[in-house]
């Protein structure tokens, strides 16, 4: 069955997936989400851009409790990713545990799936992983670039 995302516009899809992000033409400032002005120089000249897919933990917790209207599984992972182009990007992680988590640590941007639609169909999310959990999933966990069975519903 398809996949669709969160909400469109926010990433890529794929076998590579990217956020989607802006760069000011004025002043160079990376964000995320995509946005028409510079929310650091005030320019409306943006242009929008792949943001780098890998970065490194910043921040971190682990969610307990579903918040309300949230229809995934918990506990989940939460955390802060900077990515190279110095965006901090508020997340969630594919790990949950915080003890596994550690400052500075390498990430990488994949899908998750976070819970089915009225229609059945599976509602793709971004999450960032630990890299030797991002490269080494096991054929049955990434569905069509999707890591499965991590966070997430199947």
């Amino acid at each position: 069955m398809h996949a669709v995302p969160v909400r469109p516009g926010l990433f890529t899809e794929g076998e590579s997936p990217h956020l989607l992000g802006s760069r000011c033409r004025a002043c160079g400032a990376h964000s995320f989400p995509r946005a028409d002005t510079c929310s650091y120089c005030s320019s409306d000249g943006t242009e929008a851009v792949e943001l780098s897919a890998r970065g490194r933990l910043w921040a971190w917790t682990a969610v307990t409790t579903a918040p309300p209207g949230y229809r995934g599984d918990v506990p989940y992972g939460l955390g802060v990713v900077e990515l190279p182009e110095g965006v901090r990007v508020v997340t969630r992680l594919t790990e949950a545990d915080p003890a596994r988590l550690a400052a500075g640590q390498d990430v990488e941007m994949v899908l998750v799936s976070l819970h089915r639609d009225e229609d059945g169909q599976r509602v793709l999310g971004y999450a960032f992983a630990p890299r030797d959990e991002a490269t080494d999933a096991a054929p049955g966990d990434a569905v069509a670039g999707v890591a499965g069975g991590r966070a997430g519903a199947p």
